[in-house]
Formats: structure tokens, sequence, C-alpha cells
């Protein structure tokens, strides 16, 4: 980007950033999620380090929060409560404490503490009693909850004393920390919202928030909030932060002490931080990282601030599921049964821990919900190894420079006709013959959950092609070493393996091999309902529309596309040239009326120690139940293994079950020596 663009560009983000804090802060409402916001203000951070020129007094990197509410009183800090820039990778880890190397002339000593997801809130003592609770509001005043403040009991009204071990600590002192929402309690209070028929908190730091906040005292007492306690804003005499820790701990407030850690090296920060997610779902509050500290008061000190953030500490957030990016571009993919899927091409961003530099947009009529154009900043989202999506739009931001997007009358790999029949919001290439499809085709046949032949890859694949051996799936099952050798990058070993790895599949079940015909709307639920209804592939060829009806969870739709697909001259030619080669059998399941999963929607997460995923799904699905990849309010268990991940969050956010693997035992009439 050029100057001109740059000043454009940080003048937009700072006007967004503005309006959602106000939002936030001022008024306890949000339009994007905490991540999205957290992802705009990086952006802008970055924009600003680079062009230091630009950075202004009232820029948002420059001050903390809103104004304060006007219902409670005004409660001005003595001195100011900071906030913390945020990294989100070790490479930027590396780069801060290169800046403080810089400064200090020496490598030091750091002290690492979860960051937990609450309200800052401070907390003023004079003579040992609790004298003023404020929260952070702009960082120079906040509000006074001090009535609201003294109902938490994780919060002394009077302090240990502390005059004997600590002589130079002063008789009036600051206390700062996170008031927060256990996860227990969390669930508690959106149970009863939802039988009040009120709508449930979004997150526990909005719970947190609008707890603290609450008029009557009583009403926050009911809903029992925490605190954990991270800094003391007076200077008590001691030398290190960790020492901080020491005494806040000794007058009374938990702060971490048996979990933080002082780290030596830059590695062992890494090292605690990837400690912290591994046990981060088994701990009774939400972490959205790990905040590192420069050890050293009087380094701390001497590092100074600049902006609104010390130098001497960093947060070290975890990847978010959301972030901000802009689209750079359109472009179109044709998948496996003909479908064109727009695809938006990203300026790279860090989601959920991966770099992201493509989306889906799914269709047209996605496209134009959301009003998208080319050239928009827009929130993305990725949960787990699901692909992301555009979410939302951020028009404030555009610059008048952005195009419509069109989708394409011919299909951009073969140039043949796009169509788009009357009901369906997709379009499709009109060639069935189209090489993308029969590329997209292949590459589902030996795909995991269909015959799962190793070694067979997409480049493996094109090159089968491009060579004339393979055109459609059965010619997979005639290929042969002499075939193989004299292609590029195979020996005579690599082509043994790949026509070993072949045969090796000609043995599999009836709903794989539905599902590895690529048949239009029919995933794996959809195969295995079929493959029990008709049990052979004989009468599942025979069936008609109204048989095809008769299954749960099979509609009209999808009863059409199975009935045609068996129908056509061609189907029938590719079964009769696959059945040559295959052995295709059905495994009945066991009686599933007593177990208790019948009819029930699952996801599993995190690792389990008597199942693979592959595993876990197979006894799902035998014993009725419904497998599932991502959680929603459809859903009934979450199977939590060891480091579940972003899905038990979203779980306990709409209030499904959470299991554990023992649970899952029971619920498939098992015990663990069966």
């Amino acid at each position: 980007m050029t100057e001109k663009e740059v000043k454009a560009r940080i003048e937009k983000l700072r006007k967004e950033i503005d309006h959602h804090r106000y939002l936030y802060h001022v008024l306890d409402k949000q339009e994007i999620s905490d991540a999205a916001l957290d992802s705009l203000k990086h952006e802008l951070q970055v924009l600003e380090q680079e062009h230091p020129k630009l950075i202004t007094p009232d820029s948002p990197t420059q001050r903390i929060g809103g104004e304060p509410l006007e219902k409670f009183e005004k409660a001005p800090h003595e001195r100011r409560m900071m906030s913390l820039n945020d990294i989100f990778s070790f490479e930027e880890l590396s780069e801060w404490q290169t800046r403080v190397v810089k400064l200090l002339g020496k490598a030091p000593e750091y002290y690492a503490e979860l960051k937990v997801d609450g309200l800052a809130m401070s907390l003023t003592y004079e003579n040992g009693k609790l004298v003023r609770a404020a929260t952070r509001g702009d960082g120079q005043t906040g509000e006074n909850v001090t009535a609201n403040v003294r109902t938490i009991e994780a919060i002394p009204l009077v302090l240990e004393p502390y005059s004997q071990k600590y002589p130079r600590a002063p008789k009036t002192i600051e206390v700062r920390g996170e008031v927060y929402m256990s996860k227990k309690q969390f669930e508690f209070l959106n149970r009863e919202q939802k039988k009040k028929g009120e709508a449930p908190f979004a997150n526990p730091r909005n719970a947190a928030a609008g707890t603290v906040r609450q008029l009557d005292p009583r009403v926050t007492a009911s809903r029992k909030l925490s605190f954990l306690a991270y800094e003391c804003a007076t200077d008590i005499g001691v030398e290190n932060h960790s020492d901080v820790h020491a005494f806040l701990q000794a007058i009374g407030f938990p702060s971490g002490v048996s979990f933080n850690r002082v780290c030596k090296t830059i590695k062992d920060v890494e090292a605690f931080h990837a400690h912290a997610t591994r046990v981060r779902d088994s701990l009774d509050f939400w972490v959205d990282g790990v905040v590192v500290n420069v050890n050293s008061v009087a380094d701390f000190a001497r590092l100074g601030f600049v902006g609104k953030a010390p130098r001497g500490a960093i947060a070290y957030k975890y990847p978010a599921e959301q972030a901000t990016t802009i689209v750079e571009d359109i472009g179109i993919q044709v998948g496996r049964t003909g479908v064109l899927t727009p695809v938006a091409h990203l300026h790279p961003v860090c989601v959920a821990g991966s770099t992201v530099s493509r989306a889906t947009l799914h269709n047209e009529d996605e496209i134009k919900r959301l009003g998208l154009k080319i050239g928009d900043t827009v929130i993305v989202e990725k949960a787990g190894d699901i692909i992301p999506d555009v979410i939302q739009v951020l028009v404030n931001l555009r610059t008048g420079k952005e195009k419509l997007f069109h989708m394409p009358n011919v299909c951009p790999m073969c140039g043949s006709c796009v169509v788009k029949k009357p009901g369906e919001v997709n379009a499709y290439c009109s060639n069935k013959k189209c090489f993308a499809v029969q590329q997209q085709g292949l590459e589902h046949f030996v795909s995991r959950g269909a015959f799962d032949i190793e070694g067979l890859g997409p480049k493996i694949l094109e090159q089968l092609r491009a060579a004339d051996l393979v055109k459609i799936p059965s010619d997979l099952f005639d290929l042969t070493t002499d075939d193989l050798k004299p292609l590029e990058r195979f020996a005579e070993k690599s082509a043994d393996n790949l026509v070993k790895a072949i045969q090796e599949k000609t043995r599999i079940e009836l709903y794989r091999f539905i599902y590895a015909l690529g048949i239009r709307h029919v995933g794996e639920q959809t195969a295995r309902a079929l493959a029990v209804r008709f049990e052979s592939l004989g009468k599942l060829a025979d069936a008609s529309k109204e048989d095809l009806e008769t299954i749960p969870d099979i509609g009209g739709v999808v009863a059409e596309s199975v009935w045609n697909y068996f129908k056509t001259k061609e189907s029938r030619e590719l079964l009769k040239k696959l059945e040559k080669h295959l052995r295709i059998f059905h495994k009945r399941g066991p009686i599933i009326a007593k177990t208790g999963l019948k009819g029930k929607s699952v996801v599993v997460t995190g690792t389990l120690n008597n199942f693979s995923r592959e595993q876990a799904k197979e006894a799902i699905v035998e014993n009725g139940g419904k497998w599932s990849s991502s959680v929603s309010a459809k859903t009934d268990y979450v199977v939590a293994g060891e480091n579940p991940g972003s899905k038990v969050e979203k779980a306990r956010e709409l209030g499904v079950t959470i299991i554990d693997e023992a649970r899952f035992w029971q619920l498939l009439g098992k015990t663990k020596n069966s």
C-alpha cells in the first residue's frame, strides 16, 4: 500500500474500532465478536508500528476503552490502568523479546501467568480495609462499583496483616485483577436465563461485566463472581513481579501462584504457553492466553510505556477462531458434482492457529446476502478443521474502490455452459466429463470416508489422468506396476506400494462404497442409512423413489438424486466395472434399542484413550447415533477427550451436555473391559 492508502486504512480502522468499543464499554452492546475486534486492533497496531509518523494521541492504540456508564459514580484512577498489546504467535513473541533486549542490553527473566477472560478491576485498601472498587473504564476514569464487588467472596474485605513481612509496603495499596464468572456458574446462569425466557449471555466476560454493573448488589451476590489478582499498582518494595504475586497471595487474594511460572528464556515461555493450552479446558474459568512480564520490577520500569501499553509485558493470546482481513479476489472452484463454488481469496490472516488465504462463499445467493464486494474487509471464522467462512462484511471500512462479483456464464475449467436448476441456489457445469469434475470425483472416491487408499493424493491422481491411465474410478483397479514405473517420481518400489495399497481395498463395506460414488446430496450419514435399509447394492439400485423416501431423514430431493444416479446408463456401466474388482459387503449392526445413543447427535473432540476418531464414529453410528463434526443447538452430547479445544466452550455456551470417555462407554452399553 502507498502512504496515502495506509493513512486511509488507519483512519477507517480507528473509526470502526472506536464504534465497537463505544458499543461494548458504554452501551453494553456487541455487534461483532471479541476475536474479530482483537483482529482489527492488531492490524491497526501493526500498521502504526510500521508507520510511526501516523500515530496520533486519539488512536485506539493510545487509549483504553470508552467512557464510563452514567449510572455509577465516576472513579478516577491515581495511576492509569493500562492495557497490553496482543500477539498470536511465537514469531511475534520473539520479535517482542528482540525489542526488549535492545532496550535493556540483556535478555531478561520472565514471569508467565494465565490471562483470565473477565473484567479488569482496581481495588483500593486503606489500613487493610477495602474502601473502593473501580472498573477500568477509559483507563483514567472508571466506575465505582464498590457495593457490588464487596459481594464477591474471592475478594477479601480485610487484608491479612503484611507489615511485618513487607515493611516497605504502605498502608494504602491498590490491587488489580480480573473479575470473572466460573464455567459452572456461567452454565447455571444461562440455564436460569432460558427458564425465564430471557436471552442467554453470549460469553463469560459479558456475563461478569453485566453482573458487576447491576444496580442491586443482591443480584451481583446471587451470581457468585470470582476474582484473580495479577498486580499491585503500589510500590511494595519487592524486586520481581513473581514477588508481587506472592504478596497478593499472602494478603488474601487468589493470584495463580501455583500455576504461574518464572521463565529463564523465551523458549520456557513458549513451553508454558503450550502447557496452558493443553490444560485450559480443565480449568474452571475461561483463559484466552498468557501474560508475559519482564520479571524484574526495575527492568520493567526502565522499559517504560508506548502508547497505552507497557513495553515490559505482552498478552500472548490463543489463536482466535475469528479474524478480519481483506477479500482480494473471488475465484471459482468446480466440485465433483459439477457445482461451481465461489471462493474468497483473502489477504493471509491467522485464524485458529493456522494461516488462512481462502474461504468458501458457498453460492451466489450467499454473496448477495452478505452484501460482499471484492476489496471488502470481512470477518472470517474457522472452527477446528472446518474450511473458513466469511460471516460478515465491515461496510464502514469501504474505500469506494470495491467491485461487485458476478458468477460466470461458462465453466472456468472446460468452457462449457453453466446452468442453474429451478429452485436451487447452486450453479453447475453442464459438462459431465469436465476434467475438474472427474478430478474431484476421483479424489472423493479414494478419500478417507470412502475407499481410503493411502498414497493416492490429488497430485498422483492428476498424473495418472494426464498419462491416460485413469479416467473413471474402476480404472484404478486395473493399474499394474509396469503402468506406473515409466511415470515421473515412480520407482519400482513406489509403484509396487501403490498397486498393493489399491488392491488391499478391493473388499469394502456397502456404506463406504455408496459414499465413494459421489452421489449428489449423499454424505456419510445418508450412505449409512441407505446401506442399513437395502443391505445390498442391487436392492438399492432397483429401489423406487417411494422406497427411498420412506427412510428417515431422506426427503424428496435426496431420493430423487439417488434414484436418478442409478438409472443413468453411465452409472450402471461404472457399477458393472467396479463389481468385477470388488467384494462389497454389508455388516449388520447390533441391536441398538438398549443403548443411550439411539437418535442422538454426538460430537467427539480431543483425544480418546480407547477410540481413534474413526472408531468413535463407527461406534456412534452402529449404536443408532448421528455423528457430527460441529457443535450446534441440535447436538445432544459432546464427548470430550484430552485437549478438546474450542468445541467444548461452544457446547457450554449452547448448554449442550458434555460427557467424558467413561460416560461415553456407558452410553454405548459397554464397560472398559468389554
